[in-house]
């Protein structure tokens, strides 16, 4: 080993983040997601079975994708993309990917029949796919790359890819060990940017970390050890750094003032069919 390459890769910051009902905000563009970026905002939500489930309700982005992945329960959806939109349920293990575009409405209703639990991500996208059509892609667990305990969200990592078409130079992982397994997240070439957020157990990293905890990594680049307490899940991003700009709305991230306000004018486009529609 090189005298100067650390045992382990440094932890830089933390977080719980905010917890409103069955929803914790943990990452947002106006905060850690300026040192994330691409990965801009993540909410951990959770409900017991028979419990009050989150409400998100009919909602617009534009400029960023969403990436919603179920650890347990179920979640009916909707969305705007296409002629003539999609719906459904997607299950335990799934992952919805809606890519915002131009404009997009969507909602999630989690169906709390049984405990839900899972991770929405928001990820910046580059000038080129910002402003493109909005598109969406659900994948049930059967479709999702596994490579060891670790299931490839998006991008790429050792040697399996998503089925989403990755917006940049990333992969998100989540990753499910047993009480006393071990795991060594080994970066991608060039991936500076590092996090992890605890669905749910405990584990070492060296640090114990707990259901909730976000961590932040430094940006050498080194290979990441993980030991579970307990069962433990949690979900891992890693990538070359956004390079550009967030420029901000209520419900979207550009990389320019003037794409934001096209993206804001294909949302209000949008709600107008939505309310013709009887929608919204």
């Amino acid at each position: 080993m090189n005298a100067r390459t650390p045992l382990h890769r440094s932890i830089v910051q933390s977080t719980r983040g905010s917890t409103h009902g069955p929803i914790t905000r943990l990452v947002s563009p106006s905060d850690l997601g300026q040192v994330l970026k691409p990965f801009i905002f993540l909410d951990r939500f959770e409900a017991p079975a028979g419990g009050q489930p989150p409400a998100f309700g009919m909602h617009p982005h534009s400029g960023i994708a969403t990436l919603t992945y179920l650890i347990s329960g179920q979640a009916g959806y909707e969305d705007t993309t296409g002629e003539h939109g999609a719906h459904g349920t997607l299950p335990t293990g799934g992952v919805e990917w809606m890519m915002a575009g131009g404009g997009v409405w969507h909602t999630g209703t989690p169906i709390n029949t049984e405990r839900v639990l899972g991770f929405q991500l928001w990820v910046a996208m580059p000038p080129e796919l910002e402003l493109a059509a909005a598109h969406s892609i659900y994948l049930g667990p059967e479709s999702v790359p596994h490579v060891g305990p670790a299931r490839v969200l998006l991008g790429s990592y050792g040697g399996q890819t998503s089925p989403i078409p990755a917006p940049s130079d990333i992969s998100y992982l989540a990753v499910h060990l047993k009480s006393g397994e071990s795991w060594r997240f080994e970066p991608p070439a060039g991936h500076t940017v590092a996090w992890m957020a605890v669905g749910e157990g405990a584990l070492s990293a060296p640090i114990t970390l707990t259901t909730g905890d976000l961590v932040v990594f430094d940006e050498s680049g080194g290979a990441i050890t993980f030991e579970a307490q307990t069962d433990t899940t949690f979900v891992l991003g890693s990538g070359v750094l956004h390079p550009h700009d967030l420029f901000m709305g209520p419900y979207s991230v550009h990389t320019s003032a003037e794409s934001l306000r096209q993206g804001q004018t294909g949302i209000r486009e949008r709600a107008q069919l939505l309310r013709q529609q009887g929608r919204l």
